[in-house]
């Protein structure tokens, strides 16, 4: 074979072990370098692998008792305009993707894609919003309470308990808080994913009607461009008012 159809081959995972082992055995240097490469790949992907089976720890605990638990996370506690977002995920045994992680361990491109694949795979998925309305009336941390009650209560499955990324749902269900959730459990984690992906495209179209202040490149937080733009033309009506430095402008 070429080195070019070994190369074809072991991309693709063509190769059964005796032919593997038949190619260790090639003397050429082309092929010694593909093969390394190979090892590499298929040592990460099990690395990635055994990484992801280990994030189903709360997961299987429940399962085993013929029961369904839904991970809950949230995304925009920090930036200065736009609603807090949060989601609820189901999934079962059968989920299989094993990209899902921490959503701030992915690009925004693997994020896109991981997306519609879990609405196809789980169970149930619901998403809460409170704007800068409630989140100014309440405070961010209830906004974020009452929005992960929102996504729970949009399940159309019931859950028996939920997983939460170190927070407490007001709602009347079991509840574990585990801290960096995101990187401990899958059903968190695919939570975080969709709550993000969710707030992401809103602060878009937030940045289509609002275009002075680009929110489709900060989403909201605080960088030094957004800054300027909230001194120059004032806060707009998705900003909150509560946060400095957009508070200023109504003492």
């Amino acid at each position: 074979m070429t080195i070019n159809e070994i190369k074809e081959l072991l991309t693709n995972d063509r190769l059964n072990e005796t032919e593997l082992a038949e190619l260790e055995n090639d003397s050429r240097s082309g092929v010694k370098k593909l093969l390394d490469s190979y090892r590499r790949r298929k040592e990460k992907l099990a690395q990635k692998r055994e990484s992801f089976e280990k994030r189903f720890t709360y997961e299987k605990t429940f399962w085993a008792k013929n029961q369904m638990v839904a991970g809950v996370d949230e995304v925009g506690r920090g930036p200065l305009a736009g609603p807090v977002v949060t989601a609820a995920v189901i999934i079962d045994e059968n989920f299989d993707l094993i990209d899902v992680n921490d959503s701030k361990k992915l690009s925004a491109q693997k994020r896109l894609e991981l997306y519609p694949k879990i609405l196809e795979e789980a169970v149930s998925v619901a998403i809460g919003v409170k704007d800068a309305e409630v989140i100014d009336q309440v405070n961010i941390y209830e906004a974020d309470r009452l929005a992960m009650a929102q996504a729970v209560n949009d399940l159309d499955v019931r859950p028996d308990t939920l997983l939460v990324d170190a927070m407490n749902v007001p709602v009347d269900l079991p509840q574990i808080e585990l801290i960096k959730g995101d990187s401990k459990s899958n059903s968190i984690a695919a939570a975080s994913i969709v709550a993000k992906v969710f707030r992401d495209k809103l602060m878009e179209d937030y940045a289509e009607i609002y275009p002075e202040y680009h929110f489709d490149l900060n989403v909201g937080y605080g960088t030094k461009d957004h800054i300027a733009a909230i001194r120059k033309y004032g806060p707009t009506p998705i900003h909150r008012k509560t946060f400095a430095p957009v508070s200023d402008f109504y003492k």
